[in-house]
C-alpha cells in the first residue's frame, strides 16, 4: 500500500485485524493454560486493543507528516478497536464450535447467574471492545493530536 494512499479507514483496518491476531493469540495461550474462564485474563485483550489503537494512529500520523487531522485520527483508533472487536469475536465462536468445554467453564463461572450463550459472549466481546476503544482512542489522541491542533480555527489546506 503507497502511503499516499492511506486513509483513516485503510489503516483502522489493517491495524485491526494484525490487533486481532493479538488478541486471538493471547486467548488461544490463556485457553491452553487453563486461564480463559478467569474474567481476570480478559483484560489482557483490552491491553492488546490499546496497543493497536495506539499503533495504528501513531503510524497514521508518521505517514501524514506529522499533520493529522484530529477526527482522521480518532477515526483510525475507533475504526481499529471495531474491526478487531469483530474478528475476534467471531474467532471466538468457532473457538467454541472446536472446543465447546470452554462455554461451559464460563457458565460455571458467570457472575450475573444468566446462561452465557455464544451469541451473547459474541455480543458482549464487540461491546466492551468498541467502548474500550472509543475511550482509548479519545486517550491516545491527547498524545497524538498535531502540535498547532486549534479545533476553532479553521484551516484551509
Amino acid at each position: 500500500m503507497a502511503d499516499q494512499l492511506i486513509s483513516p479507514e485503510r489503516n483502522g483496518v489493517r491495524y485491526g485485524l494484525f490487533t486481532a491476531v493479538g488478541m486471538a493469540i493471547y486467548f488461544v495461550v490463556a485457553s491452553l493454560l487453563g486461564l480463559a474462564d478467569n474474567v481476570m485474563y480478559s483484560y489482557g485483550n483490552v491491553i492488546i486493543l490499546a496497543i493497536g489503537a495506539c499503533a495504528a494512529i501513531s503510524h497514521y500520523k508518521r505517514v501524514r507528516h506529522d499533520r493529522m487531522p484530529y477526527l482522521q485520527g480518532f477515526g483510525t483508533g475507533i475504526i481499529t478497536a471495531a474491526v478487531a472487536s469483530l474478528v475476534f469475536a467471531l474467532f471466538f465462536v468457532i473457538y467454541t464450535v472446536i472446543n465447546p468445554s470452554l462455554m461451559e467453564q464460563l457458565r460455571a463461572s458467570d457472575l450475573f447467574g444468566f446462561e452465557l450463550s455464544v451469541t451473547i459472549a459474541f455480543l458482549a466481546i464487540l461491546l466492551q471492545g468498541v467502548m474500550s476503544g472509543v475511550i482509548i482512542s479519545l486517550v491516545a489522541m491527547q498524545y497524538f493530536k498535531s502540535p498547532d491542533h486549534n479545533p476553532l480555527q479553521q484551516h484551509v489546506e
